[in-house]
């Protein structure tokens, strides 16, 4: 085991830590654990307090921009409303900082986890950045991140960790927010900050993604998606669609709108989000972008594919404070998909 994680990581995540913890069931919780313990040796270890003073918050990311936003900005936003006075320091990547680029209260540390490397290397960036964190009068709030291998390397005795995959509840979004009014004693709610930017022309809009984040398991193949922009061409008089990072994405994006007056985003994820914000109707695939929709309050179809179980589809599900839809398209078929779209209210 300790070979695989060193020599081929790429497939010992993907392949079996990802679907232990992406079952949301409390045996393959324990069977994750026991896999990592064999890199990660077991520590006692005492429930968290907080300080009598707390000067400084770190939110750890969960590295994965759905996740970040689902999740992670409940984090936040209790934070934020439990301590404010203290500073909020997002401790994230680029990509995921970005989001919150325009909220004033929270500070980024950038960190680069190494997402490709061995789990040695993993477990030693964890420990680094530990001992960045050790601050006097801090908490760490960890959503179940990979930066702290889902909680199993403790970052000291005010390290708060969600237990996501075993905490009970329906959806991820109500679950967060349960634990942290526990915690916090605030209920936090999910929310992105992007940087606006300027529309691409007037009037009522659907922003359109067709992103599976490279698992082709969450999309529809055949002429669905050329059906799919067809169909919300034909409702709505702006549409805009995301090209994503280019490659095979790209592709499928022009595939699909061969012949349509449609306008293109061709940027970082966050400016897509602010797109979102000022669109009617998000719709694409599980992916982030459904997640910002549904923290902007914008309405929300999700395509859902691919799902390893029910569980995992519900927990996952888009919730806000707009209407959300999630179209199973494990059960429904591709027909009867956009058939639903034609007669949906937008």
């Amino acid at each position: 085991m300790r070979l695989l994680g060193e020599t081929a990581s790429g497939e010992f995540f993907r392949d079996l830590i990802e679907p232990l913890c992406d079952s949301f069931d409390l045996a393959q919780a324990a069977a994750y654990e026991s896999l990592m313990r064999v890199f990660i040796p077991d520590a006692p270890q005492t429930a968290p307090v907080l300080p009598t003073r707390v000067e400084t918050v770190y939110v750890l990311s969960r590295v994965t921009l759905g996740a970040d936003i689902k999740i992670t900005s409940i984090l936040l936003d209790a934070a934020k409303q439990r301590f404010p006075d203290a500073r909020i320091v997002f401790v994230a990547g680029r990509k995921s900082a970005e989001l919150f680029a325009a909220d004033p209260r929270i500070e980024i540390l950038d960190v680069s986890y190494p997402r490709s490397g061995p789990v040695s290397a993993r477990i030693a960036f964890a420990r680094d950045l530990a001992t960045r964190l050790a601050t006097p009068n801090s908490i760490v709030l960890d959503p179940d991140s990979r930066l702290t291998q889902l909680g199993l390397i403790s970052f000291g005795p005010h390290h708060f960790h969600f237990p996501s995959r075993t905490a009970e509840g329906v959806n991820l979004t109500t679950i967060t927010q349960v634990w942290t009014e526990s915690v916090l004693g605030v209920r936090g709610s999910a929310f992105i900050a992007p940087p606006p930017v300027p529309a691409l022309r007037p009037g009522p809009r659907v922003a359109i993604s067709l992103g599976v984040g490279e698992n082709l398991s969450k999309r529809i193949p055949g002429a669905f998606e050329l059906d799919l922009v067809a169909l919300l061409a034909n409702r709505f008089p702006c549409v805009c669609i995301d090209r994503g990072a280019g490659g095979e994405e790209a592709e499928r994006v022009n595939l699909a709108t061969q012949g349509l007056n449609v306008d293109f985003w061709e940027g970082s994820f966050a400016g897509f989000a602010s797109i979102i914000a000022q669109s009617h109707l998000y719709v694409g695939y599980d992916s982030g972008a459904q997640h910002a929709a549904a923290a902007l309050g914008i309405p929300v179809i999700t395509v859902f594919a691919g799902a390893p179980s029910p569980r995992f589809r519900t927990r996952w599900a888009a919730l806000g404070t707009a209407p959300c839809s999630l179209l199973d398209a494990d059960t429904l078929s591709p027909e009867q998909i956009l058939a639903q779209l034609n007669t949906a209210t937008f």
